[in-house]
């Protein structure tokens, strides 16, 4: 991805502008589950090399840059939109192609003259530097770059030789007399031209329909089933780690157990309010967003989220709805939400047992679920 300054505006002008930009870029990351391969940041541009965990971009793009540009506005005490366009996002073919791309990400400091040849690994607001770093985050993930450069490994020998190879290119591209600009840029996809040929052919197969459901508002069935199955199996992981039972869950809208459930799954998913709300038993979708709200106020309650979401490492959910048989008892299967979600509480009765114990942090007894 890419996107510029309106008008070719500096954004990133200062360590105030580059420092919100790498706390949104690690908040989106997490959020939607991200793997970022490589980005760096410009005075005027950034580029991001990811990989999706679900059908997210859109969406994730949106929160990534509207939230950098609302806190910069609030900061300087401005107004107005920052961005150019909504952004270019290219296909890129994995392999050789998309270590390509991280190396021109990580030499474009290079091209542009702010940093010198033999210093380009010292760019500060680039993912180069951070690989070796002991508190590298999860969401940034250097091996495609490293194992292109001839199956590096992803330790301190690995880093080095691909520094030395770095520094040799941008060595090259500083005594070139006129640099290439933008030939990473251009197009919609890179990579070969078997490659090119079968992206075209499913673009035209699915984009029409893809950007008229766009442009209504609505989104694509399949993709709703695929991303609704990734956020069930995220919060299914959630909850096993923190010994909630889904089947389980109170009446109480504000339940203490669904409160972190929910808090925990707005921190680490792109997943919609209506169907958070819905799945958990909220009541309606801004009732769930303010009980979340209420609860990342409180220290306390936010510590526990945070805690909870690192234990769950961010993982490869995504599993296609369509190709689960019929019988598979997964939590990510073909079941429906109706199927899953807590029905109405039931009243005890001598001859039905309650079969599920008191929630963590409810003040009432949960009921046996139908």
């Amino acid at each position: 991805m890419i996107n510029r300054g309106n008008f070719r505006q500096d954004l990133f002008i200062d360590r105030g502008a580059g420092e919100a930009s790498e706390k949104a870029r690690r908040e989106a990351a997490g959020r939607y589950g991200w793997r970022v391969h490589a980005y760096g940041v410009m005075s005027n541009h950034f580029h991001l090399a990811i990989e999706l965990t679900e059908p997210n971009l859109s969406v994730g793009m949106q929160w990534l840059q509207g939230t950098w540009a609302r806190r910069i506005n609030l900061f300087r005490k401005v107004t107005g939109r920052r961005f150019q366009d909504r952004f270019k996002a290219l296909v890129v073919e994995p392999g050789s192609p998309f270590s390509g791309v991280c190396d021109y990400i990580h030499l474009n400091p290079v091209r542009a003259g702010v940093v010198e040849a033999e210093r380009a690994v010292e760019y500060a607001w680039s993912s180069l530097p951070k690989w070796s770093r002991p508190d590298r985050p999860d969401w940034l993930d250097p091996r495609t770059a490293l194992g292109e450069r001839g199956g590096l490994p992803d330790d301190a020998s690995g880093w080095r030789q691909y520094h030395e190879a770095l520094a040799l290119a941008a060595a090259k591209i500083a005594r070139s007399p006129r640099p290439r600009k933008g030939e990473m840029s251009r197009g919609w996809c890179l990579g070969s031209t078997d490659f090119r040929a079968a992206m075209k052919t499913r673009m035209a197969e699915k984009g029409m329909d893809l950007e008229t459901e766009r442009f209504l508002g609505l989104e694509v069935d399949e993709a709703r089933r695929e991303r609704e199955a990734v956020w069930e199996g995220r919060l299914v992981a959630l909850a096993g780690k923190a010994k909630i039972r889904l089947d389980c869950l109170s009446a109480r809208k504000s339940d203490p157990a669904k409160t972190l459930l929910a808090a925990s799954m707005k921190q680490s998913t792109s997943m919609s309010n209506g169907w958070l709300a819905d799945r958990l038993g909220m009541g309606p979708a801004a009732s769930a967003s303010q009980f979340v709200r209420r609860r990342m106020l409180s220290p306390a309650g936010a510590d526990e989220v945070q805690q909870l979401v690192s234990i769950v490492k961010l993982r490869r959910l995504l599993a296609p709805v369509v190709s689960r048989s019929p019988g598979n008892s997964s939590p990510t299967s073909g079941a429906t939400r109706s199927s899953l979600r807590p029905s109405p509480r039931t009243r005890r009765t001598r001859s039905t047992p309650p079969t599920c114990a008191r929630s963590p942090g409810s003040r009432r007894s949960s009921t046996h679920r139908s």
